[in-house]
């Protein structure tokens, strides 16, 4: 079977962090194909996380669903999947959820905070603590299925225990709540602290707090008792409805578990309802939706729908428009930028014989108010995609763009000419090592003079005879 470092970017044979090589054996054909990860129970416990993490995150990034036996340690993912292909994915998770972020060593332990809704991470080796800075949607499962809860006492599968929740839950609103505070704290903490998907987060009705309303007013009046905790009806209420709205980035969400094509179009629902409704102007619902495209893991696709459903043939001016709501999705994210100019090219195409004339303008557009940046734009022109629209139609939107790629490709021609240019020009440099000398008194020398020695025995001239 043989034995890989934990850690794989480590070539060191010494390495002491050891775990096994995944093996996988396929079974089953057709629609019932099937593979099952044989030793993930040996893998899990040498890198210190349980088996269905792993295995829940092979489902995640392969789109397949997966089954827990943990009685019979069988871990299984549907289709066909390669072993060397399972243990590049293990890779992954260990970088993400096992290696220490400071110090890359495998001895960290999880720890989740059912109350706030938070996994933390401690190392053993460099004494790192701190909240796991991953966002994955296997950090849902890990919320409902913390390190220190036992996965076998749910039962079989994940099915099964959510069945004998369900169950549970039944029994106690047949036999109804005990007394009157009882009911007060639950409601709370049931809203703060407990297990309830994305839809149900008030999951108090009207009736519920009438009911809770009506047992406080029929407690004990001999007790006189001072509560520090107002229980009108009103004030349940406003904190019910307070929890709620804070909670709504928190809370675990079935949405998690449906495909990334369905939770692209709960979000497409949610755009267009804002857009009929006239809300989109409001800076308020930009954060609503940006937080809503976190919560169902398609920040990165949100541009998409947002090309489909703002822009018409009538781009060029609607631009500005919803500038600020695009920044919110685009800005400092090339991925989330390349997905918006796939919208771009379905607009066109769509539009083709109004906007084609128009590709070089609606790219300068988006330049100029910082939508796209000048290095998505030139990496796009690079190649031609038939990923949103035909081949055809995509050639034709770059042959289209060449006057403005050219544009762009001018301007950082001369950008980088004029840094050239200035680092060509000559610096004076100024060094306090220099040795100094004192100054030398100047030696004078005097200038020699023509003398004309008169000869005294000469005749004397006489001005007169000249």
């Amino acid at each position: 079977m043989g034995s890989v470092n934990v850690n794989r970017n480590v070539t060191d044979i010494f390495y002491r962090y050891k775990m096994p090589r995944l093996q996988a054996k396929v079974e089953g054909k057709g629609n019932g194909i099937k593979t099952v990860i044989v030793n993930m129970a040996e893998v899990a416990r040498a890198i210190g996380r349980p088996a269905t993490y792993p295995t829940k995150y092979f489902g995640c990034e392969l789109g397949a669903q997966t089954l827990f036996d943990y009685k019979n340690e069988r871990f299984i993912v549907n289709g066909s999947h390669d072993a060397a292909k399972l243990q590049d994915l293990l890779d992954g998770f260990i970088r993400k959820f096992v290696l220490c972020p400071e110090c890359d060593n495998p001895e960290t332990d999880l720890t989740v905070s059912p109350k706030n809704q938070t996994i933390s991470q401690s190392c053993k080796a460099c004494g790192f603590h701190g909240l796991l800075k991953v966002n994955h949607k296997v950090n849902t499962f890990i919320l409902k299925n913390p390190p220190s809860v036992n996965p076998a006492a749910q039962g079989s599968s994940l099915t099964e225990g959510k069945r004998s929740k369900r169950c549970t839950k039944k029994q106690n609103s047949e036999n109804g709540l005990d007394n009157s505070k009882d009911s007060v704290n639950n409601s709370v903490s049931n809203n703060s602290g407990g297990e309830s998907d994305g839809g149900n987060q008030a999951s108090h009705t009207e009736a519920e707090i009438n009911a809770a309303f009506a047992e406080s007013n029929g407690a004990d009046d001999d007790e006189d008792a001072n509560w520090s905790v107002d229980v009108s009806k009103e004030a349940i209420r406003a904190r019910l409805q307070d929890l709620t709205d804070g909670a709504k980035g928190m809370t675990i969400s079935e949405d998690y578990d449906k495909t990334e094509k369905e939770r692209v179009d709960i979000f497409y629902d949610l755009v267009k309802k804002k857009l009929h409704a006239g809300q989109l102007d409001d800076v308020a619902e930009h954060k609503a939706l940006l937080i809503e495209a976190e919560r169902l893991d398609i920040v990165q696709k949100a541009p998409l729908v947002l090309a489909e459903l703002l822009f018409s043939d009538n781009i060029v001016h609607e631009v500005r428009k919803h500038r600020v709501l695009l920044l919110r999705f685009t800005h400092n994210n090339s991925r989330a930028q390349r997905y918006l100019i796939g919208g771009l090219e379905q607009i066109i195409a769509l539009h083709k014989d109004k906007l084609m004339l128009k590709v070089a303008v609606i790219l300068n557009r988006f330049y100029d108010c910082d939508i796209l940046d000048e290095k998505v734009i030139l990496e796009w022109s690079q190649k031609v995609s038939k990923r949103y629209v035909s081949k055809e139609v995509a050639t034709e939107i770059h042959e289209k763009a060449k006057p403005f790629i050219q544009w762009l490709k001018e301007a950082e021609e001369e950008e980088s000419s004029e840094g050239d240019n200035d680092d060509s020009e000559v610096e004076i440099e100024y060094n306090d090592r220099v040795r100094i000398e004192p100054l030398k008194a100047a030696i004078v020398t005097p200038v020699a003079k023509k003398v004309i020695d008169e000869d005294d025995d000469g005749d004397e001239i006489n001005i007169d005879d000249i």
